[in-house]
């Protein structure tokens, strides 16, 4: 006689699973809100000439409704254009060179040497400055009287009076070695990470068949590293394209408007011009494109991962 077949446990599964469902209800929905709620109401003041000057409450903002006129004068907003151009030129120095100055220097702190934990932490250091303490910090430095001219005077033996924050030219210059300054040291803390967690026995696999350093990087390392560089250049790019403390105590956009991000701008226009249904208009366009970019990002993880498997 054959012995009796187990009862299934598909029952208990999904009573768990609604369960679950339920007890997380509330944190969903609360979630869903926070999110939500502030991305709607954007969308609809986008889609009207609403301000807090109209006299009206936000909620009435569809008896000043203009449909896609803000998005139309978006498109011909030229100092919006020049804005972006800006933001894309600092994205375009500043991320590259804290990658390649963070991947040095991860390669250089993956070996043991003397004195390397206090070397961390102090290459760590600048990454714990509040970005407006250190925009402060380099406005000090770069000022025609400050430290970064008493140096280049006494390299160069004669003195040295640049007017860094005040020229057109260097201005956004001295913005972006600032931001270089703050924030290599995360680019470096992340490849590093993903530098210690290459294997160890593919290397020495590699060093026995005769392979030197640079063959081994780029044929080990940087393929084993390929998700962890993604995620790495995704955050700056994104936190670059956001860059507004340092930049505005440095410069506060200028001079003129020399220095001014969208970041800047988006602020101006907010608290100047108090033109809120544009500046919707303004935040949700971005939000799309640093959205787009995230997941084509994502969608590069993830078929990393699948060739890697």
């Amino acid at each position: 006689m054959s012995a009796p077949a187990p009862k299934s446990s598909a029952p208990a599964q999904d009573e768990r699973a609604r369960l679950g469902f339920r007890l997380t209800l509330p944190a969903q929905i609360l979630v869903l809100f926070i999110s939500a709620f502030p991305l709607l109401m954007q969308a609809y003041i986008s889609l009207t000439d609403w301000s807090p000057l109209s006299g009206t409450n936000w909620w009435n903002a569809w008896e000043m409704w203009n449909t896609f006129a803000n998005y139309t004068d978006l498109a011909m907003d030229g100092r919006f254009w020049s804005a972006l151009w800006r933001t894309l030129v600092v994205m375009l120095v500043c991320v590259p060179v804290e990658f390649l100055l963070g991947l040095a220097l991860a390669t250089l702190f993956a070996d043991d040497f003397p004195g390397k934990k206090l070397f961390y932490s102090i290459l760590l250091m600048p990454m714990m400055v509040v970005p407006a303490v250190a925009g402060y910090m380099f406005f000090m430095l770069f000022q025609s009287g400050g430290p970064v001219n008493d140096v280049l005077s006494g390299l160069l033996g004669f003195p040295v009076a640049i007017a860094w924050l005040s020229d057109p030219k260097l201005a956004l210059a001295a913005v972006m070695i600032a931001d270089i300054w703050q924030w290599t040291p995360l680019m470096f803390l992340i490849l590093l990470a993903g530098l210690v967690g290459v294997p160890q026995d593919q290397i020495k696999a590699a060093t026995l068949l005769g392979a030197n350093a640079w063959q081994r990087f780029v044929t080990i390392v940087v393929p084993k590293m390929k998700t962890i560089i993604i995620i790495a250049l995704a955050i700056r790019v994104i936190e670059n394209f956001k860059i507004f403390d340092t930049l505005y105590i440095m410069t506060g956009g200028g001079p003129g408007v020399a220095t001014e991000t969208i970041s800047v701008y988006i602020y101006k226009v907010t608290t100047q011009d108090l033109i809120w249904g544009y500046v919707a208009a303004i935040a949700l366009a971005i939000l799309v494109v640093l959205s787009v970019a995230a997941v084509l990002a994502m969608k590069r993880m993830a078929a990393n991962r699948e060739a890697a498997a």
